[in-house]
């Protein structure tokens, strides 16, 4: 893991990726928040935080893929989500709430971040109360991609699934193992190569 002073055209693209999260915040609060994340890079396979840790960052990928997983009770891999640039990536449980990691996190290919640690994160909440209600909207996010997930596995079939995801993340198909994907949109390696035999016959 390295750490780098952030320079300023990633910082640009920072602060709009904040604003279009959060709402518009002045210069002066933006100057306030940028001075508490550094650029970090994590090189291939080396991990973000562990399962049974307490993840102790929260970060903005730039660039590269982290996978999000866990072992399920069979002794399989469960992967829960792969992070993409413009995602903020962390464990909720660990970073929010002080608990136990329920998932690892890992860098699947080298992945460039901007990231704040727990300890500064505490800082900024005290230095820039608006940051709290930030957090609140951010924990919303959080809450709100778990129920469109929730939905789409209830409402939508596992073709209909693959679709979605297909079209909006058509790069991670040629980037990771088809199975991690299929983990995602939480159906087998047998069902996913099903469908995309089906679809890859439709084109």
């Amino acid at each position: 893991m390295s750490n780098f002073k952030v320079n300023s055209k990633i910082m640009e693209s920072f602060d709009t990726l904040i604003r279009e999260h959060f709402g518009s915040l002045g210069p002066e609060e933006m100057l306030i928040i940028q001075n508490y994340f550094t650029e970090e890079v994590l090189r291939k396979n080396e991990m973000f935080t562990e399962s049974g840790q307490i993840c102790t960052r929260l970060s903005l990928v730039q660039s590269g893929i982290l996978r999000v997983y866990a072992p399920a009770e069979d002794g399989r891999e469960i992967t829960q989500w792969l992070s993409t640039k413009n995602f903020f990536v962390t464990e909720s449980m660990g970073f929010f709430f002080n608990q136990q990691n329920r998932w690892t996190i890992q860098a699947f290919s080298d992945v460039r971040l901007l990231t704040i640690t727990k300890s500064d994160y505490k800082k900024l909440c005290t230095e820039f109360p608006k940051w709290n209600e930030i957090e609140k909207q951010f924990i919303i996010k959080c809450f709100m991609m778990m129920e469109d997930r929730i939905f789409s596995h209830l409402s939508m079939t596992a073709e209909e699934r693959y679709n979605q995801y297909f079209e909006r993340n058509k790069e991670l198909f040629h980037q990771v193992p088809l199975q991690y994907i299929a983990s995602v949109l939480g159906m087998t390696p047998e069902t996913f190569s099903r469908i995309r035999k089906r679809q890859s016959q439709n084109s």
